[in-house]
């Protein structure tokens, strides 16, 4: 089928420059958009200014002009840019060029065309665009009395060297808006997080006369450290907490030494704590039960940040320290204290023990905030008071209204039609930014249902389920939890004795049942599996006509993931958290990670030493949950599907130990 008919036709005429276009010409359009796309990703700027004439009138034309400035931004004019935005007027990819266009001035100090264009700017969400108007503002003595504090949270927000917001940390420190403090932690994690290059910026901002130092002790820390005998200064200390930190990464134990025996008088407090901070989160990431030892030399939890405290936190809960959870929660900053994980750990802390009476409510008003059915907390904040996961009441179905509003809607065509045309990158973009405009306060709930529907219509699965999460007081399990593909799904699980809730929580979280998709380290279909593991799994379960293409078949990647998930669910003697954590890191890491003590399977989880696993985890089950109701109509339990997580017991199979 053509992909102009995914499309009403009113919405098809108004996507085209000329009405009466035959379809032909739309297709043939087609090829040139795919053929452009493959262009910019090359970087072959002449092929796009030649291609371009032949995309003029096609839906997606606003791509290929943005692609074809995008590739020679740095030599275009302020009068050929200005064209485009009037040209593209009330599009993603205007505020898309705007977006680009302010970095560049940015870079160039070019104040004044910046000034000019900002104001126009709708996205709203590039922390170095952020920064550089700040930045502005603080020259022009207009900023807010805050602006310290803004910077310094875009800049600590940014993983990798950037200008904008190391631009306006160096001028703002120099007018004494930034102190030393706030640019050596930016040093620290940078440092921290294996960013050489962030952490040599930070520290040119406040002490350039320490640079050479800086790629010494980041490249030798443990001779770095052995080549000094004392700290002596404010740059000096620095520089070895730096080098502890970076020993810390690769050699815990050697790093806690050196603090114990030798550096840790010549700290300051605030410095100390911090690296027994770091100390201890790099002993917790290994579920070494040394964390809460190394932690306990912190004598102010205000001096660590949210990610040193949160795991202080896992750490605490490993060894069951109720009292410390509560003290690191309390410690972290208002942000974090409202994160649902953080407002749960605290109220289970609150109700630990003999609580008073006073701790029993504040536990009880706490896990009311955040109880519900959206996430992983919200469900065990509800079961904590008492209550199962049960289905919200169905809304009132979108009107006819509603439903054409959605598909009149001029960027959410482009942003289909690019996704089923296979430019998907560009097309999620171009979605989200149109249900997520800043202007007139972006979609209501309502609106944000049609377009879900409109998605799901077409079965474009990845936005009808992001798109319908966002929703706030009206809520659609059907479209947050669809089930395609059912007959098959369930067929399949129930014959091999599987939950079919916890196969589509698992699809929901690898793919959002996008058939084609593929992930980074080459997983891939709806259940994301990787080559080996379907050659292997398809060997197991007798498929002997297997060949690799195979995996990308509805049914085939269906009949190996759900045979792999399993065999390594009884391989776990049942445990969704350990299989579903199999499923996503391998079966080694969660062998690993179960020694230590019997847990709750909640606190087994949130220490996942992989974030992205610790993710994926949680999700799956949350998903399960929700599934398990839509599948049953009855209330379902998210405890029950945890249990405890702890050492493989004698008399547990050692079946599958050859799990890939």
């Amino acid at each position: 089928m053509h992909l102009l008919k995914i499309l009403t036709p009113l919405v098809a005429c108004a996507l085209l420059a000329t009405p009466t276009a035959p379809a032909l010409a739309q297709s043939k359009g087609d090829q040139v958009l795919l053929d452009m796309h493959q262009a910019f990703r090359k970087g072959e700027r002449k092929k796009l200014e030649q291609l371009l004439p032949s995309a003029r009138g096609h839906a997606l034309e606003p791509w290929a002009a943005y692609w074809t400035l995008k590739a020679r931004l740095d030599e275009a004019t302020a009068e050929e840019v200005q064209a485009f935005l009037q040209r593209y007027a009330g599009t993603y990819q205007e505020d898309r060029l705007r977006n680009d266009w302010l970095l560049l001035l940015g870079q160039r100090r070019n104040w004044s065309q910046f000034t000019e264009a900002h104001p126009a700017y709708r996205m709203q969400d590039d922390r170095e665009v952020r920064c550089y108007a700040l930045l502005i503002d603080d020259i022009k003595g207009t900023a807010p009395a805050h602006v310290g504090e803004e910077v310094r949270r875009a800049w600590y927000g940014l993983r990798d060297a950037d200008d904008g917001c190391t631009h306006a940390a160096s001028e703002l420190y120099a007018g004494k808006k930034l102190s030393a403090l706030d640019v050596w932690r930016k040093a620290r994690l940078a440092v921290e997080a294996n960013r050489p290059r962030v952490a040599r910026n930070a520290v040119a901002i406040v002490a350039p006369e320490a640079l050479e130092k800086v790629g010494a002790l980041l490249d030798s820390p443990t001779k770095y450290l052995k080549a000094h005998s004392t700290a002596g200064g404010k740059v000096r200390q620095e520089l070895v907490l730096l080098a502890l930190i970076k020993l810390a990464t690769s050699d815990v134990e050697a790093a806690a030494g050196q603090l114990d025996s030798k550096w840790g008088v010549h700290l300051s407090a605030e410095e100390r704590n911090w690296a027994w901070g770091v100390i201890g989160r790099v002993a917790a990431q290994k579920l070494s039960p040394d964390a809460t030892a190394y932690f306990a030399n912190v004598t102010r939890d205000t001096d660590l940040n949210d990610e040193l405290l949160a795991w202080k936190v896992r750490a605490a809960l490993r060894a069951g320290q109720w009292a410390v959870v509560r003290k690191a929660v309390d410690a972290m900053s208002d942000e974090a204290r409202q994160d649902s994980t953080w407002v749960y750990w605290k109220a289970r802390a609150l109700l630990a023990g003999r609580p008073h009476e006073a701790e029993r409510a504040e536990a009880q008003r706490l896990l009311q905030g955040i109880a519900g059915t959206r996430g992983f907390y919200e469900q065990l904040a509800l079961e904590e008071l008492g209550q199962k996961v049960a289905l919200p009441p169905v809304p009132a179905p979108l009107t006819a209204e509603e439903k054409a509003a959605a598909r009149a809607n001029l960027g959410l065509n482009r942003g289909l039609y690019a996704i089923l045309l296979g430019i998907r990158g560009e097309g999620v973009r171009e979605w989200n930014y149109t249900t997520n405009r800043h202007q007139n306060g972006g979609m209501n709930d309502r609106e944000l249902l049609a377009a879900a529907d409109f998605a799901c219509e077409r079965e474009v699965w990845d936005r009808c389920i992001n798109t319908s999460e966002r929703t706030r007081e009206v809520i659609d399990m059907a479209q947050r939890f669809p089930m395609p593909f059912r007959d098959a799904v369930l067929e399949r699980s129930r014959a091999i004795g599987l939950d079919p809730a916890y196969v589509y929580g698992l699809i929901r979280q690898e793919s959002r049942f996008i058939m084609d998709a593929r992930s980074h380290v080459g997983a891939s279909g709806l259940m994301q599996v990787m080559p080996a593991t379907a050659r292997w799994t398809a060997r197991k379960i007798g498929l002997t006509d297997f060949r690799p293409e195979h995996i990308t078949q509805r049914d085939t990647n269906i009949a190996i993931g759900t045979a792999y998930l399993k065999l390594a669910l009884d391989d776990f003697a049942g445990s969704m958290p350990m299989a579903a954590a199999a499923y996503n890191a391998g079966p080694g890491r969660p062998r690993s990670w179960r020694n230590g003590a019997v847990l709750d399977a909640a606190i087994w989880a949130e220490n996942v030493p992989f974030a992205e696993t610790r993710d994926y985890v949680k999700k799956v089950l949350a998903n399960t949950t929700n599934y398990a109701a839509l599948i049953t109509g009855q209330p379902q339990s998210l405890k029950s599907r945890l249990g405890t997580v702890g050492p493989r017991g004698s008399a547990e199979p050692e079946s599958n130990k050859e799990l890939p």
